[in-house]
């Protein structure tokens, strides 16, 4: 399929290109505002269908709404027309088209230029009224919140909120991308009473919450708690957030601690699904000897020979066993249960660890008792 993409130096634009160019089935076109509008007759002679992205949203003037956004569209519909062929076309709008204001009106006669393109040659049109969109490659400090609070906060320059309980609705790039792509690939798209459609899920949150959660995400490398970021509103604001870091802040360090047996790293800690951490240890050297009532843990050596030692603290049962960092193998420490591990080779031990809870020093659940 060949497509045409308006607006190809846009936010959306730039993540819809990415994406298709990654799948074989789809070709192509663009348009932006280097393009001459003339040049659209001819582009769109043996495309498949178009996803119609320009528009203008920061004029100079006010007149360049008009000309930006509903006068774009009707040239775009004129070359549809004169093509003689029925093309799909994918026109996001705004919800601000429900406003009378230039903007909003360029954006409403936008839309009327698209049904009446529908209506005259019979080719389906999917018209979006869309929330706030972000993600990944939007411009900060101009025209989304989500954007400049990472851009900002991740570089520690000020931002600004006149209502921290100002409702905002969000809607997700690559949720935005996956449905019009499924939309080109012949899936169908529920509309409203208006002949609308609508891209799920759909966010609501508040200004305010928006800044919080970022600046907590900002935070975490201090204090090593991750937010829960594999679903929803907070996997998509976290995985914008780390988009907006500098290269410079790609990497950061964590609390080490060593000592004569080796040292000691916590790397993350979760609010309910515990830690992870790495020890060494020098050849000979043992660590542990303790057991826990509740807590149980995981070990992976992925360097190393290490040899395990259980004894079972009412029955006194013994139980030893020798993994190394040639196999994938965990170990698993279980309550009631004291245990150590030894370097038994003749270089560093370098081991992973997963704890099921959060080291508290209150409350350690962690009581020496040496094999």
């Amino acid at each position: 399929m060949k497509v045409l993409v308006t607006g190809s130096e846009g936010f959306v634009a730039k993540n819809l290109i990415v994406r298709l160019g990654e799948l074989e089935c789809f070709e192509v076109v663009k348009f932006s505002r280097q393009t001459p509008e003339k040049h659209l007759s001819t582009l769109v002679v043996d495309i498949d269908a178009v996803v119609h992205l320009a528009g203008v949203n920061r004029p100079q003037t006010p007149n360049e709404f008009a000309t930006g956004n509903a006068g774009l569209t009707e040239s775009l519909c004129q070359a549809l027309v004169s093509c003689r062929r029925k093309v799909p076309v994918i026109l996001p709008s705004s919800i601000q088209a429900t406003r009378d204001n230039p903007y909003g009106n360029s954006k409403r006669d936008a839309e009327n230029a698209m049904w009446r393109y529908a209506e005259q040659t019979g080719a389906s049109v999917y018209l979006y009224r869309l929330p706030n969109v972000f993600g990944k490659w939007c411009k900060p400090n101009y025209n989304s919140a989500v954007a400049t609070f990472c851009h900002n906060i991740a570089r520690d320059l000020p931002i600004q909120i006149n209502d921290p309980a100002a409702p905002v609705t969000l809607v997700y790039v690559d949720d935005v991308i996956e449905h019009f792509v499924q939309l080109m690939d012949g899936a169908d798209a529920a509309l409203d009473a208006d002949g609308f459609a609508s891209v799920a899920p759909q966010y609501i949150t508040s200004v305010g919450e928006l800044a919080r959660q970022i600046q907590v995400f900002k935070g975490s490398r201090d204090t090593l708690m991750t937010e829960r970021v594999g679903t929803g509103l907070v996997r998509a604001l976290y995985s914008t957030y780390v988009s907006y870091l500098p290269p410079e802040l790609f990497t950061y360090t964590v609390p080490q601690y060593g000592d004569p047996r080796g040292v000691f790293a916590e790397m993350l800690k979760t609010p309910d699904c515990g830690q992870f951490s790495y020890f060494t240890a020098h050849p000979g050297i043992t660590r542990g000897g303790h057991y826990h009532h509740s807590k149980t843990e995981k070990f992976l050596v992925i360097k190393g020979q290490a040899r395990f030692k259980f004894r079972h603290m009412q029955t006194g049962e013994l139980h030893e066993l020798v993994t190394s960092g040639t196999k994938a193998e965990v170990v698993e420490t279980v309550p009631g249960w004291t245990h150590d591990i030894t370097n038994i080779g003749n270089d560093e031990m370098i081991v992973m660890l997963w704890a099921n809870e959060v080291f508290d020093r209150t409350r350690p659940d962690t009581f020496a008792c040496p094999l």
